[in-house]
């Protein structure tokens, strides 16, 4: 069941066309005109509804910018109705609006449904709503890896599920590879790196250096310095506090202070303020002696021995080398060691580590191996199967002789390292498995199996791919397909067979067609016209639905050229007749040799 379609786009100062609204139908709708009519601008607005880039060079000369709307009926519950909400769009009555504007500058805005949308957006919802294909998509099929990812596509889970653990294995054993490259072809850097931190550890467990000991050291090495100035200053401070008992008539501090406080001692009782500066005196002259005491203790105390000055010397010059070198004083050296103990285990650990990393790579290729051999048989039996199914309706499609069929193969790798082992051969792999796909046609019996790249012209490549994606659409159906000229090169019977294919398609998804064959545009359920007229300054383009006569005439002018020859008409006529009657019976053909061919 169809779960979205789209209704109707209204294009607005894109390329050559002014103002012009695209009704679809649910079926088969064919879009013609004469060559620069604007037919092309048709794709070229659904691809910008679907996110595709926007050239601002396809803004209309004179317009500030370019606009296409498109009307989406969508089912709500489906993945794009869904998606859609998650992004804040509302959905009217089931119609879901999509916008793009491109200005003249080359700015581009999205909107879904009322609501300003990332461009990117746009592009996530059409991998749901639409196949596009046109000649850019013929030349992609032509490359092995598209031909692969058709396979894949068409095989669904019994590849897409293996897949993907084979890629999370892939990506695991590249991580696994890169770490042990850094670790084999870095050794010689590392252990370089290894001997330099040895050395600098070594250099700072023979000093044994203690955070905060190169201040110590020197404050101690300014004392033994000046030590006979510090005890001379001692001295002569000590006795001009308590006096010299060399110098008996000498005077001191103390004992001018004790006078003062003896004779404020006497008349204390008869003023408080004298009292209160008798108990100050007191506290001064505890004071003399407390510092009196300390300066007797510094000078016993202090070493003079210019040996010790030189053993502080020394030590002071063994932490300065190592602060030359590692720090700025000696708690940064502490933490350089600190830091390179650790970093230097790291090191040391590389053998481990690369051991353990060698048997996780050896697992990892194994299990990798497993895998890409499961893809290998998976990817065998559905190529069987999708190949019988193109070739059956390359039958429907006048080539009733031709037979394609998928070549699923491996390289063998250059060595057992640098590949994985598969059904017992070391081959080549990549990020998809070790699987080569590529897509082989026979043309007619006794012709060699050749790349369709080779083996197939223009004509035959256009219905391969609709073969193609005809045999997808009962697999893995997207709502909505367009065909920009898939039947380039066709004619004849041919014409008329991918005619048939098309209204096949139709009957379970929307199919849009831009084709100049009138064999093609027959078998539309909705025949759109892309008409230009010219006023002698300005091109506009309109698109008109083409019913009855009106649909006759055109069918003439693309048979013929002249709308009203006869002999067109006639033969338009029949081709909608013939067209009619498939369309009526609700199957691919109308039996054979029905219609005619066109030649």
């Amino acid at each position: 069941m169809v779960v979205s379609v789209l209704e109707e786009m209204r294009i607005r100062s894109l390329g050559v066309i002014d103002d012009a609204v695209v009704e679809l139908s649910p079926g088969f709708t064919a879009v013609t005109g004469e060559t620069g009519a604007g037919k092309t601008m048709v794709v070229t607005s659904l691809g910008l509804l679907l996110g595709g880039r926007a050239d601002p060079a396809l803004v209309r000369v004179g317009a500030k910018a370019a606009v296409v709307e498109g009307w989406l009926a969508v089912d709500r519950g489906s993945a794009v109705a869904v998606r859609a909400e998650e992004a804040g769009a509302e959905l009217d009555d089931g119609m879901l609006l999509i916008s793009r504007t491109l200005s003249a500058e080359g700015r581009s805005r999205a909107h879904l449904g009322g609501r300003s949308v990332p461009v990117g957006l746009l592009g996530e919802l059409s991998e749901e709503l639409v196949a596009v294909h046109g000649q850019t998509d013929q030349q992609g099929l032509l490359r092995s890896a598209r031909q692969r990812e058709a396979l894949d596509r068409y095989a669904g889970a019994a590849v897409s599920v293996p897949l993907t653990k084979y890629t999370d294995v892939y990506r695991r054993l590249r991580a696994v590879a890169a770490e042990l490259t850094e670790l084999t072809t870095r050794a010689r850097e590392r252990a370089q790196e290894a001997d330099l931190l040895r050395f600098g550890l070594d250099e700072i467990a023979a000093v044994e250096p203690v955070a905060g000991e190169d201040a110590e050291l020197a404050a101690e090495a300014e004392r033994l310095g000046h030590a006979e100035a510090l005890a001379a200053a001692a001295t002569a401070a000590h006795a001009a506090v308590v006096g010299n008992p060399e110098d008996p008539e000498g005077v001191d501090a103390a004992t001018l202070v004790a006078g003062a406080h003896r004779a404020l001692e006497a008349v204390r009782s008869h003023d408080p303020v004298l009292a209160a500066l008798a108990e100050r005196l007191g506290e001064i002259g505890i004071l003399l002696g407390d510092v009196a005491g300390e300066l007797a203790g510094y000078a016993d105390d202090l070493d003079a021995d210019p040996r010790r000055l030189a053993a502080v010397e020394e030590r002071r010059a063994a932490l300065g080398h190592l602060t030359r070198k590692y720090g700025a004083d000696v708690e940064e050296v502490l933490a350089w060691a600190e830091q390179s103990a650790a970093r230097l285990g790291e090191l040391d650990g590389d053998d481990d580590r690369i051991g353990e990393l060698v048997a996780e790579r050896d697992a990892l290729r194994a299990e990798l191996g497993a895998l890409a051999q499961e893809l290998s048989e998976a990817r065998a039996e559905a190529a069987k199967r999708f190949a019988d199914a193109v070739t059956e309706e390359l039958a429907e499609l006048a080539m009733p002789h031709a037979r394609v069929a998928f070549a699923v193969r491996q390289s063998e790798a250059g060595d057992a390292e640098s590949g994985i082992e598969v059904a017992g051969r070391a081959v080549e792999y990549g990020p998809y498995g070790a699987d080569e796909v590529e897509l082989l046609l026979t043309p007619h019996p006794g012709a060699q199996a050749r790349p369709i790249a080779k083996g197939a012209s223009g004509g035959e490549l256009s219905r391969v791919m609709l073969a193609v994606e005809v045999v997808f659409a009962g697999t893995d159906p997207v709502p909505t397909y367009l065909f920009d000229e898939v039947d380039a090169g066709v004619g004849g019977k041919a014409a008329v067979e991918i005619g048939r294919r098309l209204a096949k398609l139709a009957e379970s998804a929307q199919v849009v067609v831009v084709t100049h064959l009138p064999q093609v545009a027959a078998f539309a359920d909705r025949h759109l016209v892309v008409e230009k007229t010219h006023d002698g300054s300005v091109t506009r383009s309109g698109v008109c639905a083409m019913e009855g006569e009106a649909r006759v005439r055109e069918l003439s002018r693309m048979l013929a050229g002249q709308e009203d020859s006869e002999s067109a008409r006639a033969h338009a006529e029949e081709l909608l007749a013939v067209a009619g009657a498939v369309r009526r019976s609700g199957r691919g053909r109308a039996g054979s040799g029905a219609g005619p061919s066109g030649d």
